[in-house]
């Protein structure tokens, strides 16, 4: 009778401590990824809130590791890069995007075969490329862009 009550009281213990230890995993978790947000520790505190309810309703220790494993993989892979996608934005905007399709003038001789030549767009000197010889002063159409360097057309 007394090993029998023993027995029921440690098992309920041992799933309280249990929820408690993956309680206090996600809780770390959370603050971490509060305090330096890379997307990767919240999916731990995914994980370790779904291992604290397994442990609550009394599943084996093997059940909640497996159960903490795959809630967390399966949100890591279904969810950071949705994630990463909407909340990290757009990156560094282009200075060269706008330029496509404005017309400018040769400043510098524009040589296909150095792969050298200067234009002017907008008020503002870039380095561009030609398929084509283009001698100074030729006006031109930007056509795209290679980084800094403007590819263009005689206009």
């Amino acid at each position: 009778m007394i090993l029998r009550l023993f027995s029921e009281w440690f098992s309920q213990w041992a799933a309280e401590v249990g929820s408690l230890s993956w309680l206090a995993v996600a809780l770390v978790a959370a603050v971490i990824e509060v305090t330096l947000p890379h997307f990767g520790c919240a999916f731990i505190s995914a994980g370790a809130v779904a291992a604290a309810a397994a442990a609550f309703f009394g599943l084996s220790i093997g059940a909640q590791i497996g159960t903490f494993v795959l809630v967390m993989t399966v949100s890591l892979v279904a969810l950071r890069a949705n994630l990463l996608g909407r909340l990290a934005g757009g990156g560094v905007p282009s200075r060269t995007e706008p330029l496509v399709g404005r017309h400018g003038q040769v400043t510098h001789e524009i040589d296909p075969t150095l792969g050298t030549g200067r234009i002017n767009v907008g008020g503002e000197d870039w380095a561009a490329r030609c398929p084509e010889p283009l001698p100074i002063g030729t006006k031109i159409r930007v056509v795209s862009a290679d980084g800094i360097v403007l590819e263009v057309t005689r206009a």
